[in-house]
């Protein structure tokens, strides 16, 4: 646990009020958590839900009114800095993270005969190369005490191959790091 009072999660991806990223940091706020969230507001512009720019700042004011230490961050995960920046920041702004939960993506429907390279590329370094930077952050900082991850992924393939795939690796990602980190000293 952090030296706050209460232990600091780290969420990804709460850029909507009514996406799973929010609704984890309100249950983490209630159950007695600080939060840092990340969100990527030209992600949400791409996509059929939109973006409305007020949400974030909504998530905001509804997490603080819980009683948590709130830091939201714009953050695009395709760029490799982001993932060392973001922890410094929540470390800074809150104190060290105890619970990284994994929520962002990329995903944008394509299939085996119309995924772009590029749109191969981003998913992947969005969904899992991110994904890896984020975990190995995060077990940095820690000098004995434990800490938790979470993941979120699925299996969705057929018409959405890059995502799919993508999110597959995020899940070895994870499993490789709870074989290595389970019983490291650090």
């Amino acid at each position: 646990m952090s030296p706050n009072a209460r232990p600091v999660a780290l969420v990804t991806g709460a850029s909507r009020r009514i996406g799973i990223g929010a609704a984890i940091c309100r249950q983490l706020a209630a159950d007695g958590f600080d939060i840092a969230f990340t969100h990527w507001t030209p992600y949400d512009k791409r996509m059929t839900w939109g973006s409305n720019p007020g949400e974030v700042d909504q998530l905001v004011t509804e997490l603080e009114a819980a009683g948590a230490a709130v830091l939201a961050t714009e953050a695009d995960f395709e760029n490799v800095m982001i993932p060392d920046q973001v922890f410094a920041a929540a470390r800074d702004a809150l104190g060290p993270v105890d619970a990284l939960i994994s929520v962002h993506c990329e995903s944008v429907d394509s299939s085996i005969l119309d995924t772009t390279v590029e749109s191969w590329d981003r998913h992947y370094a969005v969904n899992a190369r991110a994904n890896w930077l984020l975990i190995k952050a995060f077990a940095e900082q820690f000098e004995g005490e434990r800490g938790r991850i979470v993941a979120i992924t699925s299996d969705h393939t057929a018409h959405n191959l890059p995502y799919g795939s993508s999110k597959g690796a995020l899940d070895r990602i994870v499993i490789g790091a709870a074989g290595e980190l389970r019983d490291s000293p650090t």
